[in-house]
């Protein structure tokens, strides 16, 4: 046995050999291959020495519980290369997690403690008189230095990106060899309280076996930018090396009563095939993507239970959208909705408007008066869009940079109790994005709330579109029938015409009569009378096609303080310039227009309160700006309402397409029309048209 176990260790020591010739031949060409030469180097070392242990011309006063400390030195090399990956993953820095880890510090401490009580006999001694001759310091140290090195592995592997896991693909194998059967010496020879010489011996063969995997390795590492690796968020370590060892030894405890008990002359032969198996099924469990993927998904659905029951909630959100007969309902039942999932006190609604941008549409106890609205190209807006992630400010604040350092300072925790923002998407697109404030009894979220958040909003978005789309069609049903009526209306209109035009046609003939001036004087009457009702009908608009021409908006202005004299609080018509404006309309259309404008101007101002009409331009457009002093409108008003055709707050008196009319005219000729409004601080409209060609300022 012994000179298998020294042609088991010489053989190792060779192939090591020939590996570092490797490493030093390319160690210049990657800074990372660096710590795998002093790995190399150090089981080298710790082979070479074995060997010599047992050739019997050195032996003398040397041991196998010599070389322990040796193997130790290889321990933390081997750790080193490992650390030195993860880092270079985490924090694209070879030695940053190294230096900033409390466990690489508490880890360092121990090895070096180790080493020297294992090299010195009197620290030995010193320690095994403490804490008794019966602790054996040396085989659970081994053994726990085995489960940290496959627990690194592991986490250097499941952190590796998936189109780079080919780098370090053997590294992980030919480690987690050699990791594994130290793992079985030890635990088998802690279990009977002595070293098995025989596994021990058969290490040799197995380093020299996985040295070409090493190799391999080794070059891709020499040849391979490991910062493009992506880096991995998660620090903590995956307990499934831990559990796997953990069972494993329960099971190896059993295996070795029953084979020293019970074995009888067979005993040998069942450990043997005990341990190759053993080693067998972890290569397989550990090297296998698919099996430990499989492995996870039983272990979810068969042995936790899920934290919702996800029938009931589809079921739940389904019976509360379908009772919901406005946008307004609607938006409510969203924060609520929300709030219920995480158990929030309370949150807001940022619907996406026309342009784009957000505006807060709902709130239900949100804590604070959110008075920005929310641009379309936002930072926060384009991380949601692209990543579609649900923002934990609580996360953020431990760690911004898993958020790419947005700024988020408007939602502070600290002192707006903000604790999610989660995005409503209608397919790729962000429809609206709800803010909950922090829980009743604060909890970390995990990987379920977020898919369950997500799926929800999803849904939630879905009923946003439906509603819109609901909403559009009611309203072009409404033009139908607004079209409809119009059709009538013009029929009479002609049945009107002709009248008038049958009375001028007799006109001269009958003029001199008194019965055919009655008769038409009646006639008109009844005309008149009937044009009054279309008009109360049709109230605004025309149908004939546009007709732009050049004209001066100063004489239309002029015209509207004349035309609306007689409404109070009195309109003022201030030019910031003297020259003449001129634009390209329909003079018929723009004085239209401007007139509803001041008239809802001031009929929403009191009789002491002031209407302004400001006229100005600046090199390309015109400027026209209707400010008044009256009551106001909210923000939530002016983006669901104010531009909504049909939709008027003076009851049978208005037919609600005013306003819309006008900003659809405008924006139709290249314009726009921007409200500005605050409740019980007045209105400002400014509208803008493109000046007529001869009148641009160069």
């Amino acid at each position: 046995m012994e000179g298998f176990v020294f042609y088991s260790y010489l053989i190792a020591a060779i192939a090591y050999f020939l590996l570092l010739l490797l490493a030093a031949i390319g160690i210049k060409k990657n800074a990372i291959t660096f710590p795998f030469f002093i790995a190399v180097a150090f089981s080298l070392l710790w082979a070479a020495y074995i060997c010599t242990i047992q050739y019997r011309w050195f032996s003398d006063g040397l041991s196998i519980p010599d070389s322990l400390g040796y193997e130790t030195l290889r321990d933390a090399a081997w750790f080193f290369v490992l650390g030195t990956l993860i880092s270079r993953q985490r924090y694209n820095h070879s030695y940053k997690l190294l230096y900033q880890s409390s466990f690489a510090y508490v880890l360092g401490v121990f090895m070096l403690f180790l080493f020297s009580f294992e090299i010195s006999d009197d620290l030995r001694g010193h320690v095994l008189h403490i804490i008794g001759e019966n602790v054996h310091v040396r085989l659970l140290s081994h053994l726990v230095f085995s489960i940290i090195g496959l627990a690194l592995i592991e986490d250097l592997y499941r952190s590796a990106a998936p189109e780079l896991r080919w780098v370090i693909k053997f590294l992980c194998i030919g480690l987690g060899s050699l990791f594994t059967i130290d793992f079985i010496v030890y635990s088998k020879s802690l279990l009977f309280t002595k070293l098995d010489y025989p596994l021990w011996g058969s290490r040799g063969i197995i380093n020299a076996l996985v040295t070409p995997l090493l190799a391999v390795s080794m070059y891709r590492l020499q040849t391979t930018n490991m910062s493009g690796i992506a880096l991995s968020r998660t620090v903590v370590f995956h307990s499934t090396v831990l559990m796997g060892t953990g069972l494993y030894l329960i099971l190896m405890s059993l295996a070795g009563f029953y084979i020293r008990d019970f074995g009888g002359s067979w005993g040998e032969v069942a450990e043997i095939l005990f341990i190759f198996l053993a080693i067998v099924i972890l290569l397989v469990l550990f090297a296998s993507g698919k099996i430990r993927a499989q492995a996870k998904v039983i272990f979810n659905k068969h042995i936790f239970s899920y934290r919702y029951d996800y029938r009931e909630e589809w079921l739940k959100l389904s019976k509360t959208v379908a009772k919901l007969n406005s946008l307004s309902d609607l938006s409510e039942a969203i924060i609520k909705t929300m709030a219920d999932l995480i158990d929030s006190s309370g949150g807001g609604l940022w619907l996406k408007d026309d342009q784009g941008n957000y505006y807060l549409a709902e709130a239900r106890n949100l804590g604070f008066e959110a008075s920005e609205d929310i641009a379309a190209n936002h930072e926060m807006v384009q991380f949601m869009t692209d990543k579609q992630w649900v923002i934990d400010l609580y996360q953020f604040l431990k760690d911004p940079g898993f958020y790419n350092h947005i700024d988020l300072s408007y939602w502070s925790p600290a002192e707006k109790k903000v604790w999610l923002i989660i995005p409503l998407f209608l397919q790729n697109d962000l429809e609206a994005f709800v803010v909950l404030t922090q829980a009743r009894a604060p909890r970390a979220l995990n990987w379920e709330d977020h898919d369950l958040l997500k799926t929800v909003g999803k849904q939630l978005a879905n009923a946003l579109a439906l509603k819109r789309a609901s909403d559009a069609l009611s309203q072009s049903r409404q033009f139908e029938a607004y079209n409809r009526i119009s059709a009538y209306l013009v029929h009479d209109l002609k049945n009107l015409i002709a009248q008038i035009a049958l009375i001028v046609k007799n006109a001269e003939k009958h003029k001199s009569n008194p019965e055919f001036i009655d008769d038409a004087i009646t006639t008109l009457k009844n005309v008149v009378n009937k044009m009054d009702h279309l008009i109360v009908q049709l109230k605004q608009g025309n149908g004939t096609p546009d007709q732009n021409i050049r004209i001066n908006l100063a004489e239309i202005a002029a015209d509207l303080v004349i035309q609306q004299s007689g409404n109070k609080p009195e309109l003022q018509f201030i030019k910031s310039i003297d020259t003449d404006i001129f634009v390209m309309a329909e003079k018929e259309k723009i004085t239209a227009i401007l007139g509803h404008l001041v008239q809802n101007a001031q009929d929403a101002t009191p009789d002491h309160g002031t209407v302004k009409l400001e006229l100005g331009k600046n090199q390309q457009h015109a400027m026209i700006k209707i400010l008044d002093t009256g009551c106001g409108m909210e923000k939530k008003f002016i983006a669901e309402r104010l531009f909504k055709p049909f939709d008027t707050t003076k009851g049978n008196a208005g037919m609600g397409i005013g306003v819309y009319e006008a900003r659809d005219y405008i924006i139709k000729h290249s314009g726009t029309c921007v409200v500005d409004s605050k409740p019980g601080s007045g209105t400002t409209f400014t509208i803008t048209l493109p000046l007529a060609d001869d009148a641009l300022t160069l």
